[in-house]
């Protein structure tokens, strides 16, 4: 019933920027907190940053400073500007967020997380 569109990745030189969306579509009532997460070669997924619906922000520490998330609200999105680049920051970049949804009757709601299918970011020279 809902799905997450991810775009923006690509292949940018250390110190350049990036710029990652992410679009909820489908029979959304509301969404709580969305997220980024990356995971890279032979490592586990981590947190990149999470915004709530209030627009509170968390950061990890690697990323404080560098990326900055936001989201619009009324376009169901998501995004995540990333600056001074680093080749440790190579990774496949998800977008995650928690949704309430109808299935059915507009009132026949359910809440669940759901997952972009990732976007590649290489950051080399």
């Amino acid at each position: 019933q809902v799905e997450l569109v991810e775009s923006g990745g690509g292949l940018v030189q250390p110190g350049g920027s990036l710029r990652l969306s992410c679009a909820a579509s489908g029979s959304i009532v509301s969404i709580n907190d969305m997220g980024w997460y990356r995971q890279a070669p032979g490592k586990e997924r981590e947190l990149v940053a999470t915004i709530t619906s209030g627009y509170s922000t968390n950061y990890a520490d690697s990323v404080k400073g560098r990326f900055t998330i936001s989201r619009d609200s009324a376009k169901n999105t998501v995004y995540l500007q990333m600056n001074s680049l680093k080749p440790e920051d190579t990774a496949v970049y998800y977008c995650n967020a928690d949704v309430t949804y109808y299935r059915g009757s507009f009132y026949s709601r359910y809440r669940n997380v759901y997952w972009g299918q990732g976007t590649q970011v290489t950051v080399s020279t």
